[in-house]
């Protein structure tokens, strides 16, 4: 691999020899490397070997360098280390996070994904006020095919030329996505549209004022003279009789220029934009929105590890909850969830807040990111690192709040990002959780931090922070002393500057080995990996079992244990055939309950279907072997057939059945002794009896 590294005019304090022995090169330095020192760089990417370099502001004068460079075939890739760590006021000690960094970026690319596609001819809906509608339309339908649907008129009213159409009325709905669309509505204006000429004549004739320049009738303020219906005899657009109609029309994209939102969900769907008037960047976007479009396939789903629903049941609904898109419904009738991957908008708070994974992220996957974690954090170490913070970002909002603070660093009216803080850009905070997080402590990070910037819908923050309060519960628990995950919500520089330099004056305790276990693509499997290593690296005695907070398929990490009312139970193994990880069993040979600790997930169903209520759910990691042990929570004695004395069912089982059937009138005298055989015997009671009455007889 090749590193190329500039101090940017020497206005960073690089170490080359410190971080090629981290890296395992030789580096030279560079402090032009984008002018007076381009030569390196061209020669470099002749080569086949992967290039990093690192710089991110001329990326784009990088590649048209290498584009006219003759026999250029190298890969390149860009970090930045200016404002991440090497503008900060302790940059001359950030030479291990440098390392990380560079390291991370020699990592190859994550595999492609499944895409989704869209595909949009340019039919555009406008929604608001007429003349601000027109004003959008007029920018646009040079472009795109516009249709206005009219809701008031604005200071100004509508044009008298009609350029575009317009439609009106009471707006029932709005659905789809881009290319896919579909406005619903309700015309009950006296006015029809296609048939008013824009002559006004209704206008000055009404006495009310009750008709505006969207030339539609207020029926609030009309009191029916009528005076409009004989001002428009010859065009007869105004009918008081007209039955309201229903229409529904498609689109491939939605405009909104109106103060009321079509789509009050936190993250609208693709295609779909709003605009005040004053960005034109909306709707220069609008403008390139004709053709094919592709993203990626933020997800795969397993319904075999879904634990949402049994026998009609619902179980876990954490996903549903959470998805700010509204991406993800309940299918009861098919024991699963559906995600809309048109709907889906990558955030991945569906996947931290699974329990089994049964939901996971796949742009990076969870293996990407686990090693891009570990090759951080394993190289910081060997750079002679200590208390690594990993903070975690959104590559938008986040990426540019830190690269504000590293240039208010340069000009030294902030700190910068702190030299053990190592900064990590997702596609979204909240597509990684609980499972990573262990893992990166396992791994030898001191804190976790998650930034947020207001950009993340609430119910992600209240998810992350359910979270957080999970797995700090499992770290403290192990004796690991002090906050090793935080949650901030910072909107400006100067008070990131503040949170990091808080966070950098802290050492809470972390595992004395880091852990080398690789993630596994299976959730559960990478928690369990990363529970042991914490486990077996505790520094204080460990108790018997951690009580963890309430509620846990809304935190991820859903951990613990169930109680069984042996004095209610009746074995009837219901919770069994509803248990969705295998966590609860039965034992072929005699009739017992088992639980295996380790794969349940907290999901409730065991509860919900449980006839007699006999079970409670107990938030817990247990530390005992019994944890990964099928132990028996229940038994009893086997009930004998009364005829031929074959077991069958359950004593407290037949019993309870015996009970609640004695007073129906079917089962009376011999029909509640035969309750007592088993199948075969109670066949051959049957046709044996002679004072059974046989069809035949009938």
């Amino acid at each position: 691999m090749t590193t190329l590294i500039c101090d940017c005019n020497r206005t960073m304090p690089l170490a080359p020899d410190a971080l090629g022995k981290a890296l395992g090169e030789t580096l030279t330095l560079h402090s032009t490397l984008c002018r007076r020192d381009a030569g390196a760089f061209q020669q470099a990417i002749r080569g086949e070997s992967d290039v990093v370099v690192a710089c991110t502001q001329e990326k784009r004068l990088f590649a048209e360098l290498g584009a006219a460079t003759e026999g250029a075939a190298a890969p390149v890739k860009f970090i930045n280390i200016r404002e991440t760590g090497g503008w900060s006021r302790d940059a001359s000690q950030a030479m291990p996070k440098l390392a990380a960094l560079l390291a991370a970026a020699h990592l190859p690319d994550p595999d492609p994904v499944a895409t989704v596609t869209y595909k949009s001819a340019g039919r555009l809906l406008i929604i608001g006020p007429l003349d601000r509608a027109e004003q959008a339309a007029a920018l646009l339908d040079d472009v795109l095919n516009v249709t206005i649907f009219a809701q008031g008129f604005g200071e100004l009213g509508g044009a008298q030329d009609r350029r575009f159409p317009v439609l009106s009325g009471r707006l029932n709905a709005v659905t789809g996505w881009l290319g896919a669309f579909e406005a619903q509505w309700t015309q009950d204006n006296p006015i029809d549209l296609d048939l008013c000429t824009r002559c006004n004549a209704c206008l000055a004739a009404c006495p009310e004022g009750a008709i505006g320049l969207d030339y539609q009738v207020d029926v609030g303020r009309c009191q029916s003279h009528r005076d409009c219906v004989a001002s428009c005899q010859v065009a007869g657009a105004i009918d008081f009789s007209r039955p309201p109609e229903t229409y529904a029309e498609t689109f491939d994209l939605v405009l909104n220029v109106g103060t009321h939102p079509v789509f009050t969900r936190h993250a609208p769907p693709q295609g779909y934009f709003t605009w005040d008037g004053a960005d034109p960047r909306v709707l220069l976007r609008l403008r390139d929105m004709v053709g094919e479009f592709e993203k990626p396939k933020f997800f795969d789903y397993k319904q075999k590890l879904c634990a949402h629903s049994r026998n009609g049941t619902v179980g876990c609904d954490a996903c549903v909850q959470i998805c700010s898109a509204e991406a993800i419904s309940s299918d009861v009738r098919n024991q699963q969830i559906k995600v809309n991957p048109n709907l889906c908008v990558g955030c991945g708070a569906c996947t931290t807040v699974c329990p089994t994974g049964a939901i996971s992220y796949s742009y990076p996957r969870s293996t990407d990111q686990g090693a891009r974690l570990r090759t951080l954090l394993s190289t910081y170490a060997r750079a002679g690192g200590r208390d690594a913070i990993v903070l975690l970002h959104s590559q938008d909002r986040g990426q540019d709040l830190i690269g504000q603070l590293g240039r208010a660093a340069a000009l030294g009216v902030a700190h910068g990002v702190p030299a053990n803080v190592i900064p990590v850009s997702l596609w979204h905070t909240a597509s990684l959780g609980a499972d990573l997080w262990l893992s990166a402590v396992a791994y030898g990070a001191s804190q976790i931090a998650v930034l947020t910037t207001g950009e993340e819908a609430p119910q992600y923050l209240d998810g992350l922070a359910a979270q957080m309060d999970v797995a700090q519960a499992v770290l403290s628990g192990l004796g690991y002393a002090g906050r090793h995950l935080h949650l901030l919500r910072e909107s400006d520089a100067a008070g990131l500057d503040r949170a990091l330099l808080a966070l950098a004056g802290n050492s809470p305790q972390a595992p004395g080995e880091h852990a080398r276990h690789a993630v596994a693509p299976e959730k559960r499997t990478t928690l369990e990996l990363a529970l042991d290593h914490l486990i077996a690296h505790a520094p204080a005695p460990l108790p018997q079992a951690i009580a963890l907070p309430a509620g846990a398929p809304g935190a991820g990490a859903a951990l613990g244990g169930l109680e069984v009312d042996s004095e209610r139970c009746t074995l009837c193994m219901s919770c069994v055939g509803a248990c969705p990880s295998s966590a609860l069993l039965d034992n072929p040979q005699a009739p017992q309950l088992r639980f295996l600790e380790k794969n349940c997930v907290q999901c409730g169903l065991c509860v919900t279907t449980c006839p007699e209520q006999a079970i409670t759910l107990t938030p817990r990691l247990l530390l005992t072997p019994q944890r990964k042990e099928a132990v028996v929570v229940n038994e009893t004695q086997p009930f004998h057939c009364v005829r031929c004395n074959k077991p069958f069912g359950t004593v407290k089982g037949v019993e309870a059945m015996l009970g609640r059937l004695a007073g129906h009138a079917m089962f009376q005298g011999a029909a509640l002794e035969r309750l007592k055989m088993c199948g075969d015997c109670r066949v051959i009671e049957l046709y044996s009896s002679e004072n059974e009455t046989k069809i035949t007889q009938l």
